[in-house]
Parts: C-alpha cells; structure tokens; sequence
C-alpha cells in the first residue's frame, strides 16, 4: 500500500493517490487529470475508484473526466445527488482496493453530503482519514457554504458537524493519519495550519473545534465567530462540479488561440473580454495594456481570479510571461473559468513592438514612501486581509482588502493623493490595476509591501499577535 498526497500550493489543495496490489484510488483529483493517468502507467496499476468527499466549491475537480478516461467509478457519500453517473455509497459502506479497503463515513455539516474515508490496511487496521473540508490541521470546514442548498442556517449545519466530528472523527484511534483537502491559503476555512498532514491524537490536543471538553452550543458560536464572505466564484464551482463541465482538452485547445498585436486589440474591443494580465507585478508596473487587470501567476493566482472576476463565464484574452501561457489558461480551468478565447502571441513585448499606447504604474521604494509619508497628510490605504491589518499596520492607514475591492470602489478618493500597499507588493498591483481600469490615476504603490515597509522608520501600531485578539 501506498498513499501520495499530491498538493497544489495556488489552491492549497490536496488530492490523493493511493495505490494497493495493482489498483489505484484517486481521491478529490484536480481538474487536469494527466498528473494522475501518468501515475497509475508508472505503477503498472489501474485506477479503479474516485472518491469525492463533496461538491467542491473552490476548485473544479477530474472526476468526470478522469472516469470517462479509466472507466473509474465515481463515489460520493450520502446524500449527493450528481446529475451524471456515480456510486451514491451507504455511511459505512466499503470498497476494496487491492488488498486495502477504504470505508465510507457520512460526516455531514460543511455540506450534507460531506463524508470522509477511512482507509483500512490488509488487517482490517485504520491507518489514514481523509476528511476532506471535514477536518483540517488547526480548523474545520466552514458551515456556511451550503446553506442555501441544504435550506438551513449556518448554526444548523455547525451543529450538525459538531456531531459529525465527535461521533465518527474524534472516536477513531490517535495513530490514525489526517489527511485532509486543504491547508493555510484556502477559503473553506478561517484558521488552517501550514501543515497538510496530522494525526486524530493531534488534532485533539491542538485543534480548537476538537476539544474534549466543549459544548455544542461553544463549538458553533467559534466556529462561525468571524466568518468572511466566500468568493462569489464558490458557487458557480459547485454546480460544476455537480451538474458536468466541459472536457478540459476543449478548454485549452480554445484558451491557446495565439494572437498578434491587432488580432488581440481586435479582440479586446469586439468583445467583453477581460484582459487578464498574469505576470510578475514587477514587470506589469513598468508596463501594461491600458485596462488590463494584473493578476501574478507566481502566487494563488485562480482563487484571487475567482475572487475579483465573479462570473465564471466571463471571456478572458491572456497576457502572460512567453511560455506560461498554457499554464495561466490551466489554472483558470482549475477553478472553472474556461472561457480564455486566446492569448498575446510573445506577450507585453508583441504590444509594445507594435506601437500600441501602454500604461505603467507608479511605483514607490520603501525608502521614497517614508521621505513623502506625514501622518497628517498621507493617505495610506492598505489592502492586506483584515485581520493582517488588525495584528499591524502603518500609524493612521485605512483597510480596505483587495478580497472585497469590487464592492469598495468608493472608498477610493479621486480628489486627493493615495498611496496603497499590501504585504509583499502581488495584491497592491492587483489592486492598482483595477483601479486604473477604472479611471483612478492620483496614486502609488509601494514595491515589497508592509514587509518592507517595517524596515524603515515609518510610524506603525504595535504588534497585536492574531490569537489574543
């Protein structure tokens, strides 16, 4: 027996490939399912089941089309009701696998069909849990997700998953291995650890929804207690997921559509397509396509999508570093946008060669934001996360986080000077190109962010660690 744990960083999602006495199973796959059919022809073993924990609302994943190339069966726990073919298991069903068994536990309250899977070794011994947005290392699945679709409140579905946790999780043996289907980054919960893999004895001990001593009544109030608002993306992504997508081959055949200066310009003006520019922030700021949206591969590049580009069917023209295009048009799919219609042929530098007008943005050193800052005067927006904010900030900055951008624009002043920063300089550049795009031109931004920015001698609040808050 073997388990690999296959993790994407942009998502911070783990998919799992398990593999016993000439069988493989495939538990939440991502969308691209080429990763795991070049697995199971390295192992010489056949891919006989998929199981999913639940209706995913961050990612797309390859169930559908990883079954249609294997011949896997598709298993969801109780509850699910897919509109395409699959095993719909019993709580407590089980399945071989070579010489392992995986059984099937119903451990609803993130969503109702949520289940995890108990993987058992040839003596019938747990070994692993995958618990997918059951149970995470520090946290567990937010209740406020399938609300609407399960027609109760978040409390309700907490409540449920309260005894989900005790009466099928916290009674199995210490030893057996955690393995859930996210870590730190992800937005299906609020306190996950960097860590992507533990133990129920660990869990119990530092896990604050696993404490052997709390109430019902305790454990909802914590675990909806500061619960933001999910990307508008999250539910377009379950549908998906529950109603069938389009082949992923399609998808990026369509996306790479390679485009010169004037058939993209062309594009961009006969269409509602959003230029999607995906390069590193250093190079957008020295410059961009006048209205394009910067949005860096080299961070969580399809969930920031997913959060500031609400529609997925929304038509996208891609401007990417040259050879990270099929990557940018990959990662869109992960999350459901699948609707790229072509890419600059040769990127920024086929516009700029063309001598078509460009924009840049004006972008400020450390050291030139601390000779301009006064705090009487200065105008600093900060667009990091609100509880980043809260632990430290700039003396007199305001928080408006680029999570909620769209939905803030007013809170921008267009008669005065603003400066704006992040953490590190990759949302900052978001934020500046949307609101170039839409017609803001009275400020800068801050190259390397608050991390930065803490070594100069700038004025800041004191440091308030996130826990004692």
């Amino acid at each position: 027996m073997r388990i690999e744990q296959i993790y994407t960083g942009c998502l911070a999602q783990g998919a799992y490939y398990i593999t016993s006495n000439g069988e493989a199973a495939i538990i939440d796959p991502l969308r691209e399912i080429k990763p795991y059919l070049d697995r199971a022809k390295r192992d010489g073993v056949k891919i006989k089941y998929i199981f999913e924990t639940h209706f995913h609302a961050d990612f797309v994943s390859g169930h559908i089309d990883l079954s249609k190339a294997t011949g896997a069966k598709i298993i969801y726990g109780p509850t699910a009701q897919p509109a395409f073919e699959c095993i719909v298991a019993k709580d407590g069903e089980e399945f071989k696998l070579g010489d392992v068994t995986i059984k099937v536990l119903h451990t609803p309250g993130h969503t109702m069909e949520s289940s995890s899977y108990l993987l058992k070794d040839q003596e019938e011994k747990d070994v692993a849990l995958f618990t997918g947005d059951t149970l995470f290392i520090g946290d567990v699945g937010r209740p406020d997700l399938a609300q609407k679709a399960a027609d109760m409140t978040q409390e309700q579905l907490a409540a449920i998953l309260f005894h989900s946790l005790r009466d099928k999780v916290m009674t199995l043996a210490d030893d057996v291995v955690v393995y859930p289907a996210h870590g730190a980054g992800s937005a299906c919960g609020k306190n996950m650890s960097k860590e992507t893999i533990s133990s129920i004895g660990e869990q119990k001990k530092m896990n604050y929804a696993l404490r052997a001593n709390m109430t019902e009544e305790e454990f909802v109030k914590e675990v909806t207690d500061g619960l933001l608002p999910p990307p508008k993306y999250f539910p377009m992504n379950v549908a998906l997921n529950k109603m069938g997508y389009e082949n992923i081959d399609t998808v990026m055949e369509r996306g790479l559509q390679a485009m010169n200066a004037e058939e993209f310009e062309t594009a961009a003006n006969e269409t509602d397509a959003v230029m999607l520019d995906s390069r590193n922030d250093a190079f957008f700021s020295k410059g961009f396509i006048p209205n394009s949206i910067n949005i860096s591969l080299d961070g969580q590049f399809a969930p920031w999508v997913g959060s500031l580009i609400p529609d997925v069917k929304q038509q996208l023209l891609i401007i990417a570093e040259p050879g990270r295009e099929e990557e940018t048009v990959m990662r869109l799919a992960r999350v459901g946008y699948d609707n790229v219609i072509g890419y600059l042929k040769g990127g920024f530098e086929t516009w700029k060669n063309a001598g078509k007008e460009a924009d840049t943005i004006n972008r400020l050193t450390p050291d030139e934001f601390e000779t301009k800052f006064n705090k009487d005067s200065t105008i600093v927006i900060d667009v990091r996360k609100q509880g980043e904010f809260n632990s430290e900030h700039v003396d007199g900055a305001i928080n408006i986080p680029l999570d909620f951008i769209n939905e803030n624009l007013a809170e921008f002043p267009k008669d005065k000077e603003f400066i704006i920063h992040c953490g590190g300089g990759y949302r900052s550049m978001t934020a500046a190109s949307i609101l170039r795009s839409r017609g803001w031109e009275n400020f800068m931004e801050v190259e390397g962010g608050y991390d930065k920015i803490k070594e100069t001698k700038i004025p800041r609040t004191d440091f308030v660690c996130a826990s004692k808050k």
